[in-house]
């Protein structure tokens, strides 16, 4: 059962933030662990552990990782162009529109975002950026305990619009297959325009795209949602390589008033906590009857979906129905939280648009479902979570550019400004930019 909590308790337990480094694993994980490394390990000490192997011996750890935590390694490690044919070709027609209806959309909205390079061009000087895409990227798509081809395009496509030279993605075998990737994923990637997908997951995947190996391209920076251990690697080796922020287990934050279908509030929630035992699914509500309805639908709708036990998990330990005194009380809770999805389920939600500060993507009213914008709506849904919606955004097309600044200007607007810029050197006590500034006032210069 959902727990119903006061404001007071919630911002004691499911509304604070465990720093990464500090999650503590489900018990079965933590039992794993001990298992297969013959020692007590915390994620974080693990994830130390494979970084530095995968950078010592590459391959050969890589294969060492892959028969010690998925049983078995997968060769040849990057799928085969036929691989990628034969798992098209075999996919329902069905499943290829709804891929290519998703792509199509996803290209639209990424298509609008303004990229662009510009000169200002003035009588006496010339400035600027050139935008330039990145040449290697790498993506992380998860597909262990279920295939994610969603995500593969959330990832993809704003690279592929960005102009990326060369995508290379790295999914885990799905569960139970062998060392097959599920083939929904790899026609999600020929939907997409990817070429190059590898067949590994975790952090030895992130590992190897970050250092390279031998058989595995090293990327200029690495983006895409993962789970605990993936996510843990992207924050130790920011610096090594680029990281388009950190989306870690989804979480979903849902405000909602006496109007809203307690139904569709218990579908939201479950919808986002069926992804990850560390997913969080909040409700917040000032209507005490909405609360216990909206528990009771739980109870109910949870029967019936396949990952019920993991939900079950997600909403013991990181999740909560909330009462507040009012809607103005919760949109406060959800600044301060910072969601990864923020779903307004509220009489008038475009009336409270203006007050949301940080979330990485807002839903407005019940006919939007978080779930219609997880797969076709257009915007990426690879989102910040843990708060990064401070200050972090979305996956988008500026993630996979860079931007080069241009400088030009004629000898009488160097004459006019260097006077400053000599000041300013020597305020800093750098003798030597000040004189590579004096140099260019000589007559003899």
């Amino acid at each position: 059962m959902m727990r119903i909590l006061s404001l007071e308790v919630a911002q004691q337990t499911i509304l604070r933030r465990t720093p990464f480094e500090e999650v503590a694993p489900p018990p079965h994980m933590a039992e794993r662990i001990r298992r297969t490394f013959g020692e007590e390990l915390t994620p974080s000490q693990l994830v130390d552990r494979i970084l530095r192997d995968i950078r010592e011996q590459g391959d050969t750890a890589l294969r060492d990782y892959a028969r010690r935590i998925d049983g078995f390694v997968p060769e040849p490690l990057e799928v085969t162009a036929a691989e990628m044919d034969a798992a098209w070709e075999a996919l329902d027609q069905k499943v290829r529109q709804a891929l290519e209806l998703a792509a199509g959309r996803i290209r639209d909205f990424h298509q609008k975002q303004p990229v662009t390079s510009w000169l200002s061009a003035q009588p006496h000087e010339t400035l600027g950026q050139l935008v330039r895409p990145l040449d290697r990227v790498g993506l992380y798509v998860p597909g262990g305990t279920a295939p994610l081809p969603s995500s593969l395009l959330m990832s993809a496509i704003p690279a592929v619009v960005a102009g990326v030279a060369e995508i290379i993605v790295a999914t885990p075998p799905q569960q139970g297959t062998g060392a097959a990737i599920s083939p929904v994923i790899l026609a999600a990637a020929r939907v997409a325009g990817v070429r190059r997908v590898f067949k590994m997951g975790g952090a030895q995947a992130i590992a190897a795209l970050a250092f390279g190996t031998e058989r595995v391209p090293r990327v200029d920076k690495i983006a895409g949602p993962g789970g605990l251990f993936p996510v843990l690697a992207m924050r130790k080796l920011f610096g090594v390589v680029g990281i388009a922020g950190l989306p870690g287990p989804t979480e979903t934050m849902v405000i909602a008033d006496e109007s809203a279908n307690p139904a569709i509030c218990a579908a939201d929630l479950l919808a986002q906590a069926e992804h990850d035992e560390l997913a969080s699914a909040i409700l917040l509500t000032p209507s005490e009857k909405l609360a216990r309805q909206v528990q009771a639908e739980i109870d109910t709708q949870m029967t019936r979906l396949e990952r019920r036990s993991i939900i079950a998990v997600a909403l013991e330990r990181n999740s909560g129905i909330v009462l507040v005194d009012d809607i103005s009380q919760a949109l406060t809770v959800a600044n301060q939280y910072a969601p990864e999805h923020l779903c307004l389920l509220t009489r008038d939600p475009w009336s409270l648009l203006g007050q949301v500060r940080h979330a990485g993507g807002v839903f407005l009213g019940e006919q939007v479902g978080e779930a219609l914008g997880d797969y076709v709506l257009g915007p990426s849904h690879v989102m910040p979570t843990r708060a990064v919606a401070r200050f972090g955004s979305p996956l988008n097309v500026l993630d996979f550019v860079k931007l080069v600044s241009v400088f030009s200007a004629d000898a009488e607007t160097v004459q006019a400004i260097t006077p400053a810029a000599i000041v300013l050197a020597e305020a800093e006590c750098l003798t030597g930019h000040a004189a590579a500034l004096r140099i260019r006032l000589s007559k003899d210069a």
